[in-house]
């Protein structure tokens, strides 16, 4: 099964404030850019390309907390799994929508795999570092947002070993978010 990576950054690396806040990816840049096609950068045609999700409990915490409505919620019909040692219960504005797993990440892609699933979005810093310490992530999407955290949460956290990435793709949209894609090589 594909493994890929979809998220976005400060500038300096973060993916949220310390307390999980993510309000700074909203006001980041050229609010009044226009951006033609490109109003979501490219993530409707990422999910598009996904038949599940991987995300950590502080993701889905996060995620939780926004309140989405129906309409809000980007994540279609897409089979939602979250990754918690210490919780077994999503919280109730969650429930249905996802599946908690305490098991083995091995286990659970190919679990997944078996199933019928092809291509699965990886999406929180401390999972998408054990999936790439597991050498299980394919590619990734990053998009910097210009602006600058003082302090906060880092995409990735300490890796078992170098990766090489290729094959890189770069997009600047017109509210100076800068996108890179790469290929995951692991050495």
């Amino acid at each position: 099964m594909k493994c890929s990576v979809y998220i976005a950054t400060s500038a300096n690396g973060y993916i949220a404030t310390l307390d999980g806040g993510v309000d700074w990816l909203h006001t980041a840049g050229n609010v009044d850019a226009d951006m033609g096609a490109n109003l979501d950068m490219g993530f409707g045609d990422f999910i598009a390309s996904v038949d599940c999700m991987i995300m950590g409990r502080k993701c889905m915490e996060v995620i939780s907390s926004m309140n989405l409505s129906p309409d809000q919620w980007p994540y279609g019909d897409i089979h939602i799994v979250v990754l918690s040692k210490s919780i077994t219960e999503p919280p109730k504005n969650l429930q249905g929508k996802v599946e908690m797993f305490s098991g083995d990440i091995p286990e659970l892609v190919n679990a997944l795999d078996g199933k019928g699933f092809n291509h699965a979005y990886i999406d929180g810093g401390a999972t998408i570092t054990s999936f790439l310490n597991l050498k299980l992530i394919n590619e990734m999407t990053i998009t910097k947002a210009p602006v600058l955290l003082g302090e906060g949460i880092a995409l990735f956290g300490e890796l078992n070993s170098q990766i090489k990435l290729q094959g890189a793709e770069a997009t600047v949209f017109p509210n100076d978010f800068i996108q890179m894609k790469y290929i995951v090589n692991y050495l």
